[in-house]
């Protein structure tokens, strides 16, 4: 068929009649003294003065209330789903055994000729515990010298020279956050190797990782945008124009973020996100506002004019990206009581701002400088050859859009293969770099350390309506811990009816019915951790990792099977985290995705007037999503590039997914707003969807090579960091960008318009109708004049 369309296709197209070419000019006069965008740029030039200074007033007041007042952030979850459920039970019923409310943090000493049972080896110890002994914010200190038995021979390494410390603090986890790193200063030995893991030391490391991998990407990515900008403008102001809007973007963006976090949670990420996103999505609408304004004075319009007809224009198209962006991000929405929805709220925000900063400040900045942006010209850029190159590459397509289609539909399958053997699990310390000391304390505890390397199921069963102790509740119970022990995988499982193998049902039913108890403290104290008011607490041992697919199985008969009468049943640990988490994206996710394509099509239509265009946008953008992820898959889970990128192989976070669908989807459209605005434009000047689409695509190409080779640059300077989610989103993005203004924008957009013909804009009249009464077109274009050369 498509063969079939291309060989009829005339040399001149000639126009549908349900879109005359009259209509579009009468459109275009009625909507001239009323189109919005074309009255804001000239209101900005008259007013420049007023709106430079209520842009930078507004900079002023974000940035201050907002370091001002900053809050903590954090990566916490509202979400009740089971697994935290049964640890809210714990931890109300038992905290000794999630550590009295405080905080925790082991370190792993190390020597390399000293057994932990000589003198210097218990001395160098103590000496380096002394001064956390000494700290008002520890509870307690266990080591193997504060304790006997089997619990002192688990703090002891297989080999006898590693010794184990686990340090509980007096406050909980997020205020214990605060002061840790003073805390960990303190821990240093001359004599042993110290490595300092668990929960605060790893949350440490990822404040810190984060924080260094920031700032990288802000050092490298301005300096290298400016560059760009350099090549693609040739003049210096106009380079720095951008450059500073973007600077402002972001700003205002982290600002923002950091007093969202007063009043609620907001992620740990947060910030490289709005940085990443903010400072991509800045520069671009910068740089296609400046690039129309030059056009337009080049032109030979004056000051006034080429700033109403940017904003008519440029301005128009940036409003469109800026809804897209937005609505992209609204996707994280859909995800309640996770970190999402923080990330996603701090994206639009930053969106927003650029989106203002890029109407309001740009266009104050520019009627000020006026014809001063087309001097200081840099010797050697800014060359026509670019525009030259596109020009011929429209034609190109154009001729041939069939086998540029395929072609191009080929090398997205091929790119996008890999994903079908994704597999999703939680990230853990691994996401940190491998060299990180707490991931390299992980990794020796789980190597050296007996036990340490078991993954823990626990399974809570909960009696509602009464004690747990009662003679028919241990019987009940004790046959059901040798049902747990019989599962497959299973290497132990410890419980107040199992301390003592020897025992049997009935001799278990008479000790702990027994007043007082026959049991020695040690063992009463023991078992006190096991049982509370009304729970009865079994942890399941396995040798399976928490994410492997044995552990998953292990994870389902148990919550499948049967269990006490009159008692509910809840399962927690690492596996019923990963999965449980795992479930609640998966249930989100189709009302994200409808939500962000049913919205961005309207949007789209609003932009264009066509109902099919939008529609090809949207399945443009979810082939160069298939295409992102399989990337995605082929380094991050398989390893490809592993030593390069210096990260630890794993499988994929099912955050990321959601993340770059929500960013790419918006981003995407972008390259699909400055095409189709600059199409559009031609379109309703000649009336010719050949002359529009090649003219379209001449004419954006280089204005696209440019915004995508920005974005290409921030994202990738994103790409070297050392926190793996953060590398991730930065390569997907990167990836995601060369694609879609490559493959998508450059080849299978205009392919499919050419085949389509002027049916491309067609839309039923009720739809066509309401379009043009909300008055969102461009305004009549001025009077033809020579061309430029310049991209749009």
């Amino acid at each position: 068929m498509l063969a079939w369309a291309a060989r009829r296709a005339p040399a001149t197209p000639r126009r549908l009649s349900i879109v005359p070419r009259t209509n579009f000019r009468s459109a275009a006069n009625c909507l001239n003294d009323r189109a919005v965008f074309a009255g804001w740029g000239r209101f900005v030039y008259h007013r420049r003065w007023w709106v430079l200074a209520l842009s930078l007033l507004l900079l002023g007041v974000v940035a201050g209330v907002g370091f001002g007042f900053k809050g903590q952030l954090n990566n916490s979850s509202s979400v009740h789903y089971e697994s935290i459920q049964a640890n809210d039970l714990l931890t109300a019923e038992l905290p000794k055994v999630q550590g009295a409310g405080g905080a925790t943090f082991e370190i792993v000493f190390a020597s390399t000729s000293m057994h932990v049972s000589d003198p210097a080896y218990r001395a160098a110890v103590e000496k380096t515990l002394a001064p956390l002994a000494a700290d008002s914010h520890v509870a307690t200190i266990v080591t193997p010298y504060t304790t006997s038995g089997a619990a002192a021979q688990a703090l002891e390494s297989r080999d006898g020279k590693e010794a184990l410390a686990v340090i509980t603090l007096k406050d909980a986890f997020q205020t214990a956050r605060g002061y840790f790193p003073a805390l960990r200063s303190t821990i240093h030995s001359d004599q042993l190797q110290t490595f300092v893991t668990g929960n605060v030391a790893i949350s440490a490391d990822f404040d810190t990782y984060l924080a260094r991998d920031l700032n990288r990407a802000e050092l490298s990515s301005i300096p290298t945008s400016l560059i760009l900008l350099l090549v693609v403008f040739a003049t210096l102001i106009a380079a720095l124009l951008p450059i500073g809007v973007g600077g402002a973007a972001v700003v205002a963006g982290v600002a923002a973020t950091l007093l969202l976090a007063r009043f609620t949670d907001v992620s740990t990420y947060a910030l490289n996100i709005v940085t990443l996103i903010g400072l991509g999505v800045a520069i671009d609408y910068s740089l296609l506002i400046v690039n129309r304004f030059k056009e337009e004075l080049q032109g030979g319009a004056d000051v006034e004019h080429a700033v109403e007809r940017s904003m008519a224009t440029a301005g128009r198209a940036v409003t469109f990206s800026g809804l897209t962006v937005a609505i992209g991000l609204a996707g994280m929405l859909f995800f309640p009581g996770t970190f999402l929805v923080s990330m996603g709220v701090a994206g639009s925000i930053v969106v927003a701002l650029a989106v203002v900063f890029a109407l309001t400040l740009l266009p104050a900045l520019l009627s000020l400088s006026g014809h001063s942006v087309l001097r200081l010209r840099i010797p050697f850029f800014g060359t026509r050859s670019a525009s030259t190159f596109w020009q011929t590459a429209a034609g190109w397509v154009m001729r041939r859009p069939v086998p540029v289609l395929l072609a191009s539909l080929v090398f997205v399958g091929l790119t996008a293969w890999p994903v079908l053997s994704i597999r999703i699990a939680n990230g853990d310390e691994h996401m940190l770099p491998p060299q990180a000391q707490s991931v390299v304390g992980v990794d020796r505890l789980a190597a050296d350390f007996p036990g340490q390397d078991q993954n823990t199921i626990i399974a809570v069963v909960h009696y509602p309506s009464g004690p747990v102790l009662t003679s028919q509740r241990i019987g009940e119970l004790y046959d059901y811990a040798q049902q747990l022990k019989a599962l497959p995988d299973v290497i132990g499982v410890d419980s107040v009816v199992t301390f003592n193998p020897s025992l049997g049902r009935q001799q278990y039913q008479d000790l702990l019915t027994t007043t007082p108890s026959p049991l020695p403290a040690a063992v009463q104290q023991q078992l006190s951790q096991t049982y509370g008011k009304d729970i009865a607490v079994f942890s399941i041992r396995t040798d399976k990792p928490a994410q492997s697919d044995a552990a998953v199985s292990l994870l389902n008969r148990i919550r499948t099977g049967a269990h006490p009468a009159g008692a509910t049943l809840l399962v927690t640990g690492n596996t019923a985290f990963n999965q449980d988490f795992i479930h609640l994206i998966l249930a989100d996710a189709p009302g994200a995705v409808i939500f962000v394509i049913l919205v961005t099509y309207v949007v789209l239509f609003l932009l264009v007037g066509s109902v099919l265009l939008p529609l090809k946008a949207v399945l443009t953008n979810l082939l160069s999503l298939s295409a992102s992820f399989g990337l995605i898959v082929f380094i991050f889970q398989e390893g490809h590039l592993a030593s390069l990128l210096n990260f630890t192989p794993q499988s994929i976070d099912p955050t990321l997914p959601v993340l770059m669908f929500c960013i790419v989807f918006g981003l995407s459209m972008d390259y699909e707003v400055m095409l189709l605005t600059r199409i559009q434009e031609v379109y309703k000047r000649t009336g010719d969807n050949l002359v529009a689409v090649t003219e379209g695509l001449a004419r954006s190409g280089r204005i696209i090579t440019g915004a995508a080779g920005i974005m290409v640059v921030v994202f990738l300077s994103f790409g070297l960091a050392q926190v793996l989610l953060i590398k991730a989103i930065g390569i997907g993005l990167a990836v995601a960008v060369v694609i879609d203004a490559t493959v998508m924008r450059m080849l299978i957009v205009p392919a499919v318009m050419r085949l389509l013909q002027d049916v491309n804009w067609w839309a039923p009249g009720p739809l066509r109708r309401l379009h043009d009464a909300l008055g969102l077109g461009e305004g009549a274009a001025p009077p033809s004049r020579p061309e430029t050369g310049e991209a749009a």
